[in-house]
């Protein structure tokens, strides 16, 4: 077990809640790692066991002992990635149709999680020993865009920016029929279904969280309409529920409409768009279109709609 770490509460500091004053701190642990150290007794002030939101007066003595690390259980298994970016904090992925992101339920591997924990050295610990690295999650029929945090800073700063919502998430999606308008914005509250507690839905004035989805027409593909849709709120199953609530859900999708003619439902997350957590660089990353989409026509659409941005650095995308 690690030595106890002291520290004594400047005068200064007087009002200020204990888990910012340990972020002040400059420790090399999250935020959100030290709170929840402070929930499970590991750090007193004065001897006594506080909340994270506890209030300094002055003076105190806070002593933390640092609980041993839990290894993972995860196995790390040798699974192909499509890899967009990847350095010393971070690492971008193509997420295919099909892989799961983390262990859970029906699913103990072959997800992303074990990939990762086989390609990378080193992953951050904030989400736990299941989920190390994972700072956010795509559908398991989704495919796109998806970062990791190779670093407990990396995902503190991830965290931080998709909780600001400063970062920029645009995905490509094929919808059933034909779209009453050509673009528009759709800003109503998503919660849990009453009765089927595993889906989401359009919530009743006062209830659900915010959520709100930006879309405009890109042209009509086999099987439907090519839609890009831009997240400024990042609730679950968000642009299925609002493109149902449009009257055209996801091709595709058995859970918000039925499966027709495709194998999936047709999501892919088409573009992401973060500060890098080290050099605050703006990193703006592009998913190549995935066969099913290009099958469809997506890509020719896409050609004739709207170029590539000039900004969008050029990688190419490497497997490993």
């Amino acid at each position: 077990m690690a030595s106890p770490r002291e520290f004594i509460v400047e005068p200064s500091q007087r009002g200020t809640r204990l888990d910012h004053y340990l972020g002040e701190l400059g420790m090399e642990h999250s935020r959100s790692r030290l709170q929840q150290w402070i929930r499970d007794g590991h750090l007193t002030v004065d001897g006594a066991i506080v909340r994270p939101n506890h209030k300094l007066r002055g003076g105190e003595k806070i002593v933390l002992i640092e609980p041993p690390a839990v290894a993972s259980t995860t196995e790390a298994q040798d699974i192909a990635l499509e890899v967009l970016f990847e350095d010393a904090d971070v690492i971008v992925i193509n997420k295919p149709p099909g892989l799961v992101v983390h262990p859970a339920a029906g699913h103990h591997d072959g997800t992303l999680v074990n990939a990762l924990l086989f390609h990378c050295d080193e992953l951050s610990g904030v989400g736990g020993v299941e989920r190390p690295g994972i700072v956010h999650r795509l559908d398991k029929e989704t495919s796109g865009c998806l970062v990791a945090a190779k670093n407990d800073a990396a995902h503190q700063s991830l965290v931080e920016q998709f909780a600001e919502r400063d970062v920029t998430k645009v995905y490509l999606a094929i919808v059933t029929g034909a779209m009453k308008r050509r673009e528009g914005i759709v800003d109503v509250p998503i919660g849990r279904h009453r009765v089927h507690r595993q889906k989401m839905a359009v919530a009743r004035p006062g209830e659900g969280k915010e959520a709100k989805t930006g879309w405009r027409v890109l042209g009509e593909v086999t099987g439907g309409t090519l839609v890009e849709c831009t997240l400024y709120t990042g609730r679950t199953h968000q642009i299925r529920v609002h493109m149902k609530h449009l009257g055209n859900p996801l091709a595709g999708d058995e859970t918000y409409g039925s499966r027709g003619a495709f194998s999936r439902q047709m999501l892919h997350a088409w573009k992401l768009g973060f500060n890098h957590p080290r050099t605050g660089e703006r990193l703006e990353l592009v998913a190549p279109i995935p066969p099913d989409f290009r099958e469809a026509g997506a890509a020719a659409v896409i050609e004739n709609a709207q170029p590539v941005s000039p900004a969008v650095p050029k990688r190419a995308p490497r497997m490993v």
